[in-house]
């Protein structure tokens, strides 16, 4: 139950403490949506092209859920290390309420928008069926999926990095054997095609937040989630949504960018709509593991800065972006060796291959300094800095990089749009860094 550790531990053997269980389940997250989309690749190409044009709601749910987290996170973790129990406490059992209406608000929010949001981008009868089919499913599970990650953040919040990589990797490892159960009727299950996607991801989901709720009453944590805490103290609610609303908009524009580069390379041919959906599923394996790190990161911050150690923070800080940056070197290595293997595994026709590989190669250039922006934004968020946190999202994902896409696919066709996306990391980057160094010189 003490939390003192945050503060005494050396900081290098601390991050990777609070950060090696993150990135061990963001991997396996990232092996699932990998696999996941292998699987519905096996129906059609017009199945995979159908989850590139859904990822965008499927993201503002998750956005939703992971940034109000985060929020609960940063706050349940700065009141423990400002010693204010009751603080803490009212922030996650406040934050799981919210939580679930988030979920209800998704759920209703997200099933009437998505008719008009698919025939935006497609004319194509099969690919909005094969949408609605699976996302109607998808949607269902909103207020699961809310409720469970504001648990992961608790636990994270707390130090309990084990039992969240616990319950995530339940869920993913649940989904990946379902997937060909049901999508191709094995054994005693039904064929359900896409819709044994959708099923499927929302069990593994289902069993994350049962895991989540028996750990909490069998093994008690220093945070408590009950009723009497519901009457939050003064401060709460802005605290929470200063860092969670921020926090979700900063998750939330990958789907606007992604939805402005699907109409931009729409005018050149369906198949680069296709590539930019599987490049999507692909660097989630890079760029959801260099996260694990970020989570281990956020409550460790939050806390040290709650109790005033502000050389820990520079410490844990600098830790963090060398091994966020070691993995993205990784992940480069990787993507510009194996393109055409990658790529080949989400669709079987050359010409796709091709612009596939190509586009990876090009955009794998800016991954490693993309580390710096990724691990700053996470730092501002554990400070309590959403608004800043956010500036820094806006730039990477919609300020610069529409803009440069449009102007560089007018020049050089639709590889202009692969070339905006690293041109896009550099510019961030150097910015993220002057303003987070003028952030922690004013603090």
């Amino acid at each position: 139950m003490e939390q003192t550790y945050m503060k005494e531990r050396p900081v290098l053997g601390l991050v990777i403490k609070m950060s090696l269980p993150m990135v061990v389940s963001m991997l396996v997250n990232s092996l699932y949506n990998i696999i996941d989309s292998f699987f519905v690749a096996k129906i059609s190409e017009d199945a995979m092209t159908t989850l590139s044009l859904v990822y965008p709601i499927q993201n503002l749910i998750n956005s939703v859920a992971v940034g109000f987290g985060i929020g609960i996170n940063a706050a349940a973790a700065f009141f423990l290390g400002e010693e204010k129990q009751k603080a803490a406490n009212s922030a996650v059992s406040t934050g799981i309420l919210l939580s679930a209406v988030h979920g209800i608000l998704l759920t209703v929010l997200c099933t009437a928008a998505l008719p008009s949001f698919l025939g935006f981008f497609t004319d194509s009868p099969t690919v909005t069926d094969l949408g609605i089919r699976y996302a109607n499913i998808a949607i269902m599970f909103s207020i699961i999926i809310n409720i469970g990650v504001a648990y992961e953040k608790i636990y994270q919040s707390v130090g309990r990095m084990t039992v969240s990589m616990a319950g995530m990797m339940l869920g993913c490892v649940a989904n990946i054997i379902l997937d060909p159960l049901m999508i191709f009727g094995i054994g005693p299950f039904p064929e359900l095609g896409i819709e044994g996607a959708a099923i499927a991801t929302g069990i593994g989901q289902t069993l994350t937040l049962i895991f989540y709720i028996a750990v909490y009453f069998l093994r008690p944590i220093p945070v408590k989630t009950e009723i009497k805490y519901l009457k939050a103290p003064k401060g709460i609610y802005p605290r929470l949504y200063s860092v969670g609303i921020p926090a979700s908009l900063n998750m939330l524009l990958p789907s606007v960018l992604i939805s402005a580069l699907n109409s931009i390379l729409a005018a050149f041919a369906q198949s680069y709509v296709l590539v930019l959906g599987i490049y999507y599923k692909l660097q989630t394996f890079i760029y959801l593991t260099a996260n694990g790190v970020v989570q281990g990161m956020r409550p460790l911050l939050g806390y040290n800065y709650g109790a005033g150690e502000h050389d820990r923070v520079r410490g844990i800080f600098s830790v963090s972006l060398v091994i966020s940056a070691s993995i993205m070197a990784a992940g480069t290595a990787i993507c510009l060796t194996f393109p055409n293997t990658l790529i080949g595994l989400f669709t079987e026709n050359p010409s796709t291959i091709d612009i596939g590989a190509s586009a990876l190669r090009i955009i794998s250039i800016g991954f490693i300094i993309s580390s710096v922006s990724v691990v700053i934004s996470g730092a501002l968020e554990g400070l309590g800095r959403g608004i800043q946190s956010l500036v820094i999202s806006l730039l990477r994902y919609i300020a610069v990089t529409i803009p440069l896409a449009f102007a560089l696919s007018r020049i050089l066709g639709a590889a202009g749009v692969w070339h905006a996306i690293w041109i896009t990391e550099f510019i961030t980057a150097a910015i993220a860094a002057a303003m987070f160094k003028h952030i922690l010189k004013r603090s």
